[in-house]
């Protein structure tokens, strides 16, 4: 089999995709300053389009916001910031970022393949953090409930001296 023919069967979408190793990629898109959230929102369904029309998958997308940039470029001071999670297989990157260069909508695109041994020790961290930070709670809960019953404990003894002095 020639190369023409699994270059065109891997986008062939009758394709199974099994048959690929898919990579996670974290894909950071600056768009020129949008006016309207629907504009934005449109940006970020032809970004996640153009990875679903390469056998991709988005698996998620978040705006990061507008920010200013560090010195003007192009004439523009500052773009809003999207970070889109996706899966796709390694092959069709290089496709992607050419299609992203040919679109005027995209200010800048910055794709990079996800470290999962680098994702779960990160995941371990937080959950080790929360732990932590749950077991500090519990610990100030029951400090908390033990200056209570102490200032309980001190009020019922002050009664009491009150009774047996008026005795």
């Amino acid at each position: 089999m020639g190369r023409g023919t699994r270059a065109r069967n891997r986008r062939d979408p009758g394709m199974r995709m099994e048959n690929f190793t898919m990579k996670k990629y974290d894909g950071l898109f600056i768009f020129a300053t949008v006016a309207k959230d629907e504009a934005l929102d449109t940006q970020i369904e032809k970004a996640s389009a153009e990875i679903t029309r390469l056998s991709g998958k988005v698996l998620s997308a978040q705006s990061l916001g507008k920010k200013n940039f560090a010195r003007t470029m192009q004439k523009r001071d500052s773009g809003v910031y999207v970070k889109i999670r996706f899966e796709l297989d390694p092959a069709q990157v290089a496709a992607l970022k050419a299609r992203y260069q040919l679109l005027e909508d995209f200010f800048r695109v910055q794709i990079l393949v996800v470290d999962e041994r680098r994702e779960a020790i990160f995941a371990k961290q937080a959950e080790q953090e929360r732990y932590r930070e749950a077991a500090r709670a519990a610990a100030a809960a029951a400090r908390a409930a033990e200056a209570a019953e102490r200032e309980n404990q001190e009020a019922a003894d002050a009664v009491e001296d009150n009774a047996q002095e008026e005795a």
